[in-house]
């Protein structure tokens, strides 16, 4: 078989000759561009030379002959040192001009695919030695050119003029072949540091070529070496890894046995010789077939084809009974493989696991699983699961079930007077007791804590009242003793008969349990039949219902909140803008749905803080996006409702100042609203409230004034900022005079206490011009506005107390 391990392996092998022989064609690439870069040099030297040796060659006879044609020539020739000049001058700049070089380079007749190695050269080892002197020499020629051009120039000046005498020829002559003379030995000087260096670099490669050769060779034989020592070691371990499986399969706790390709068995360890009871000197040379038989656990048909797929060449696994040669049994779980040797199966080795212990544990675990460790009973998972099985067969095996739900009311007693291990034992004896009283068929559960629950198959309503009113005796007559304290218990039972074939697990469960809780509410130690015309038992199943639904609408974000303006009556007042925050409550179909259908189940069952802390952070994220619209209108007041059960919460006080913190809400303009009714019934952790969060600036209004029986007894002990008269009384005011009279009653203690006043449920001009007479401070209701959604785009302009018209719908 391939290795698919091979390639890295190999690569880690060969990596540093491999490494080697880059850096080899590196520095043999490095060598060849040099060399051509120094070769391109010496040859734009040679063309240097030529080029002013020429040019004053042309210039001299055109000094002897004025023929303009030596003087054209004398400039062809002159371009050649003076574009090397320029591309010179180009690269000794403090920013290279790239260009300019390679066009001067160009001027200077070198090879235009030998430029860029003598731009690189010069760039790069301008100031190593053999270079640097012959550039040296090459710089020293600057000053003859320029003489020379001069000459040149003053020459064909005079030419121009007229004949030149001959004296004035010789002399001129002279001057040439005097720069000449000059710019020889410099031009001999770029040549010999250019050979040297050549020759020095030639020299310098040649050593690092024959060094990275020489190293290349002490790799291979230090590499080649390690390999064979690597062998010997892999051949001593295989040896000693041959010597240790084969210790190791004696050794371990699984059955291991190997065959051949037919199928005859060729070795088993210790482990196998137990589990199928024979040797290996009795077994080896055995067809497996005949050594043991695998049977299927569940229908006990043997399975004659495992052991031939793997014979077959294919892997195989299974769960099976294993039937040794004297009928004994052993269930085992089993691995076969098949050994393959160039793609044809030699031979399978299995391995077999005896699963007697482990079948042993998983059934204490299956029982643990479905029954509850203290008491024994069946548990909540194994309950429902019962049910769930019943309810289907309502109307096939039996007529009706019934099922109870049982609550312990005195339990809590136990536990915290004597500890837990006094009502773990109560819990012990009551499951006793309740065992006794029922059917062997009739299936109690512990549901948790001080629940249990009775599932009673075939089971009419008598028989299931009878049953609960029996069990509910049987508790209050117990008399649990201990540490000699005598404890008497009763229990509260709520009761549900299902004769309806489509009877659902989950409203069965729900209808018990709300039974239950009636059968507490009503006193306790009672036993509670539902029906489903008992209006009482609906309405509770309706607020259970909403719980569910408020959690859903907390998570998903689906409350909202609307806004209603509140008017002033004065109409000389000049506040901004002033309104009370409503909450509504988007279903699931994205209809709107009022507060007095949920607000009752979220108080009863303790919801009414979280929805209170939704109400503050959502409120105070759009006021804060409001005030920083400048083109939003000032706001004054925002009135903010909050539920009774909210001034219990110790950490709601500091959840609303770290909203203000957050937000960066001015704490002036929220006015927190109270129920009459709550706050006198939460008095002092009320009072406490409102006065911390006064001192941070906030208001309050209290809010149905007038509702309770003992407004004005309590009144003073409120240091709220608003009395908001009770709707009941402003409504009917204008056809009740009892009820004007609250209102003017209300509005008159308002004023002698210091509190400004707010009627609400004003639904017509009438009333608004009786409460302006009245002197009341603020009015609200349809004829002043009625709720729009609160967003940091809604609009809430304001309405004076002249102008105030009922909204249209």
């Amino acid at each position: 078989m391939r290795n698919p391990r091979g390639t890295p392996h190999l690569l880690r092998s060969v990596w540093p000759l491999i490494v080697i022989v880059l850096l080899q064609a590196f520095l043999a690439g490095i060598s060849m561009d040099t060399l051509a870069s120094v070769r391109a040099y010496v040859a734009g030297e040679s063309l240097w030379s030529k080029g002013l040796t020429e040019a004053v060659y042309s210039l001299s006879l055109y000094s002897e002959t004025g023929d303009e044609k030596y003087y054209r020539q004398y400039k062809s020739r002159i371009a050649v040192p003076v574009g090397d000049r320029m591309a010179r001058q180009a690269l000794e700049g403090s920013v290279p001009d790239l260009k300019a070089a390679f066009d001067g380079f160009l001027q200077g007749l070198n090879h235009p695919d030998d430029i860029p190695d003598l731009i690189w050269l010069f760039r790069n080892f301008s100031d190593v030695s053999y270079l640097a002197k012959a550039i040296a020499s090459w710089r020293a020629t600057d000053p003859l050119i320029d003489e020379l051009v001069g000459l040149a120039d003053a020459i064909h000046l005079e030419a121009t003029k007229g004949p030149v005498t001959r004296e004035r020829v010789d002399a001129l002559r002279t001057q040439i072949y005097q720069l000449s003379e000059r710019a020889a030995p410099l031009a001999i000087a770029f040549s010999r540091d250019m050979g040297d260096g050549a020759r020095s670099i030639k020299r310098l490669l040649t050593i690092a070529n024959l060094f990275t050769a020489a190293l290349l060779i002490s790799i291979g034989i230090w590499r080649t070496r390690n390999l064979l020592i690597q062998r010997r070691k892999f051949q001593s371990e295989l040896e000693t890894e041959k010597q240790r499986a084969q210790v190791t399969l004696a050794s371990i706790g699984e059955a291991v046995i190997s065959t051949d390709a037919d199928g005859f068995v060729e070795y088993m360890n210790p482990t196998a010789e137990r589990l199928v009871a024979k040797p290996i000197s009795e077994g080896r040379g055995m067809r497996l077939s005949s050594l043991f038989r695998f049977v299927d656990q569940e229908d006990g048909r043997e399975n004659e084809t495992a052991i031939a797929q793997v014979l077959a060449g294919k892997a195989s696994t299974g769960l099976h009974s294993l039937i040794r040669e004297d009928s004994s049994s052993v269930p085992v779980s089993w691995i076969g493989t098949p050994l393959h040797i160039d793609a044809e199966t030699t031979g399978a080795v299995l391995v077999l696991h005896d699963m007697t212990q482990e079948q042993k544990y998983i059934s204490g675990l299956a029982f643990q699983a479905s029954h509850d460790s203290l008491t024994g009973l069946a548990n909540r998972h194994e309950f429902e699961r019962r049910l769930d099985e019943a309810l289907p067969q309502i109307g096939h095996r039996f007529e009706s079930c019934a099922l109870m739900f049982l609550d312990l009311d005195q339990f809590k007693v136990v536990n915290d007077t004597c500890g837990h291990a006094a009502g773990d034992q109560l819990l012990r004896q009551i499951s006793g007791l309740l065992q006794k009283d029922l059917r062997p068929e009739d299936l109690l559960a512990r549901l948790g804590g001080d629940e249990f629950a009775v599932l009673l198959q075939d089971c009419g309503t008598e028989l299931a009242s009878s049953t609960a009113e029996r069990l509910r005796q049987t508790v209050e007559e117990l008399n649990f003793v201990w540490n000699g304290r005598a404890f008497n218990l009763t229990v509260s039972v709520g009761v549900v008969c299902v004769a309806e074939r489509d009877a659902t697990r989950e409203d069965t469960l729900r209808a018990a349990d709300v039974a239950c809780y009636m059968a507490k509410e009503k006193g306790r130690n009672r036993v509670q039949i539902h029906h489903p015309s008992d209006s009482e038992l609906l309405q509770r199943l309706s607020e259970m219902t909403w719980v569910q639904r408020i959690h859903e609408a907390l998570e998903n974000n689906r409350f909202c909140l609307h806004a209603q303006k509140i008017a002033p009556l004065d109409e000389h007042n000049t506040d901004g803008l002033h309104f009370e925050l409503l909450l509504r409550l988007q279903d699931e179909d994205g209809r709107l749905v009022a507060p007095g259908n949920f607000i009752p189940a979220a108080e009863r069952y303790g919801l009414m803080t979280l929805i209170d802390r939704w109400v503050v952070r959502n409120a105070f994220a759009i006021l804060a996006s409001r005030i920083a619209n400048p083109r939003s209108a000032p706001i004054d007041t925002c009135a903010i409702n909050l539920s009774g059960a909210t001034f219990g919460d110790q950490g709601f006080l500091e959840y609303v100042r770290e909203q203000l913190r957050a937000y960066k809400i001015s704490p002036a303009i929220i006015c927190f609203e109270v129920t009459e009714t709550s706050a006198i019934a939460n008095l002092a952790d009320a009072t406490r409230f409102i006065c911390a969060l006064q001192k941070d600036g906030c208001r309050f209004s209290l809010d149905d004034f007038g509702s309770g029986m003992s407004s004005f007894a309590y009144l003073k002990h409120l240091p709220v900022d608003y009395l908001k008269i009770d709707g009941s009384f402003v409504k009917d005011m204008l056809v009740d005079p009892i009820d004007r009279a609250m209102v003017e009653m209300i509005s008159h203690i308002g004023k002698v206490m210091g509190k400004r006043t707010i009627a609400e449920f004003v639904e017509s001009e009438g009333i608004l011009q009786a409460l302006r007479e009245i002197g009341v401070d603020y009015a609200q209701g349809y004829a002043v506005g009625k709720p729009k959604p609160f967003n940091s785009h809604s609009s809430l302009m304001r309405v004076r107390g002249a102008t105030v018209r009922r909204e249209v719908a």
